[in-house]
C-alpha cells in the first residue's frame, strides 16, 4: 500500500516543462490494446501507487488508488460477500482498476448489471498541467453538469493519469447456475434476446461453438424456478465457462490471429463474413478472429447499427479504433486540449490525429 500521487504529479510537471511525452503504465497487461505507444515518450508508472483508501460495506462504496490490482479489490470485496458486479477481465495478476477504467472494461454481466464506467462515483485526476484535481465524489447522483469521471472510460489515459477512483460495489448473488443448449448462429440471435426481455434473473448470455448459454444469478428460489422453466441442460462448471468468457481465456481467444470486438444493435443479425464467431452480451458484442481491413469491418459494424474496433493483433500502427465523424473529433480534441494542452500523456495511443 503506497501512495505516491506527489511523485506522480512531479514526473508530470518536469516533463512539461522539458516538452517530454509520457506512456501511462500500470500493471502493463494491457499493452496489447489501442495504438502503439511512442517509443519516444518516457514512461509514468502508476503501479506502485496502490491500496484501498476507504471501504464502507454498508454503503456499498470503495474508494482505491488507480495502480491497485484486481485480485486485491476483489480479495477484499469478498471477504464482506460482495464484488464488483461489472466483471472487469484480467489479462494477468498485474491487471488495475485504472487500466481497467482507462480501457473501459467489463465482462459477461455488462447487460444487466452496468459497464465500468456506470459503476464510477468520482476519480482523481492529474491533468497535464500538473494539477491534482478530483471529480465526483462517493455517492450516486454527485454530479452537476458534465461528468469528468465518466468521461475518462474508454479514454486510454489520453486525457490525464488516474490517480484514485470511487466505485459501487454488490452484494455477490446468493446462488447462479448456466444452462447450456445447442443451437445456430442464427436461432440463437433471437433466443438470446427473448430471454433477456424476461423478467428473470438471466446475468449472462452468450454463443459459441454451436452453443448458447444462459446464466442466471441471484436468489435461489428464482433461479431454480427460472431453471425449471426453461430449455438447456445444467452446466456443472458453468463457474469456470464465465471466468474464461470474462477474461478471454476461452479457446476461441487463444492464437494469434487478429481478434476484433463488433459493439452492434443486439438484434441485428451476425455479419455476413466467414470465420470463426464469438456472441457475447445477448448479441450486443460480438467477436470475430481472423485478418480483415478496419475499413470492411466498420461496413459491417455499421450495417449492424454499430461499431468495430481492433481489439488484439493486427496492424497497431495504423488506427484501431472506429473512425469517427468530424464533429465527434472536434469534441474530443477540445476535451483533449482542456485536459492535456501540451499533449503529454498516451500521445497517439487512441487515435493518430489525437
Amino acid at each position: 500500500m503506497a501512495d505516491i500521487s506527489q511523485q506522480l504529479q512531479e514526473q508530470v510537471l518536469l516533463a512539461r516543462d522539458a516538452g517530454h511525452k509520457l506512456n501511462i503504465v500500470g500493471g502493463g497487461t494491457k499493452s496489447f490494446m489501442g495504438r502503439t505507444a511512442d517509443a519516444d515518450a518516457g514512461t509514468l508508472n502508476t503501479g506502485e501507487h496502490t491500496g484501498v483508501v476507504e471501504y464502507h460495506p454498508v454503503e456499498l462504496v470503495l474508494t482505491v488508488r488507480a495502480g491497485t490490482s484486481l485480485a486485491e479489490i476483489e480479495a477484499t470485496l469478498a471477504e464482506h460477500g460482495q464484488c464488483l458486479h461489472f466483471e472487469p477481465p484480467r489479462f494477468g495478476e498485474g491487471s488495475t482498476i485504472g487500466g481497467t477504467l482507462a480501457c473501459n472494461l467489463s465482462g459477461p454481466a455488462r447487460p444487466w448489471s452496468g459497464s465500468v464506467r456506470d459503476q464510477v462515483l468520482g476519480v482523481r485526476l492529474l491533468n497535464g498541467k500538473g494539477e491534482h484535481l478530483r471529480f465526483g465524489g462517493q455517492v450516486m447522483k454527485n454530479v452537476a453538469g458534465y461528468d469528468v469521471s465518466r468521461l475518462q472510460a474508454g479514454a486510454m489515459g489520453t486525457l490525464g493519469v488516474i490517480t484514485e477512483i470511487s466505485l459501487k460495489v454488490m452484494p455477490k448473488p446468493a446462488a447462479s447456475m448456466t444452462l447450456v443448449q445447442e443451437m445456430d448462429q442464427v436461432d440463437c440471435i433471437r433466443y438470446m434476446n427473448s430471454r433477456a426481455a424476461e423478467p428473470k434473473p438471466i446475468t449472462a448470455a452468450c454463443w459459441v461453438d454451436g452453443k448458447v448459454y444462459l446464466r442466471l444469478s441471484g436468489a435461489r428460489s428464482a433461479v431454480e424456478a427460472t431453471a425449471a422453466k426453461w430449455s438447456g441442460e445444467v452446466l456443472e462448471q458453468g463457474d469456470e465457462f464465465w471466468r474464461q468468457i470474462q477474461h478471454l481465456q476461452h479457446d476461441f481467444f487463444a492464437g494469434d490471429a487478429p481478434l476484433w470486438r463488433l459493439s452492434v444493435s443486439s438484434v441485428a443479425a451476425n455479419p455476413d463474413l466467414k470465420g470463426p464467431w464469438l456472441i457475447d452480451w445477448a448479441g450486443s458484442q460480438r467477436w470475430y478472429r481472423g485478418e480483415q481491413e478496419l475499413g470492411r469491418m466498420e461496413a459491417l459494424a455499421k450495417a449492424a447499427g454499430g461499431q468495430a474496433s481492433l481489439f488484439r493483433g493486427g496492424d497497431r500502427n495504423g488506427e484501431v479504433m472506429n473512425h469517427q465523424p468530424e464533429a465527434l473529433k472536434g469534441i474530443q480534441r477540445r476535451l483533449k486540449n482542456a485536459f492535456d494542452p501540451d499533449n503529454i500523456f498516451n500521445p497517439g495511443r487512441l487515435y493518430s490525429w489525437l
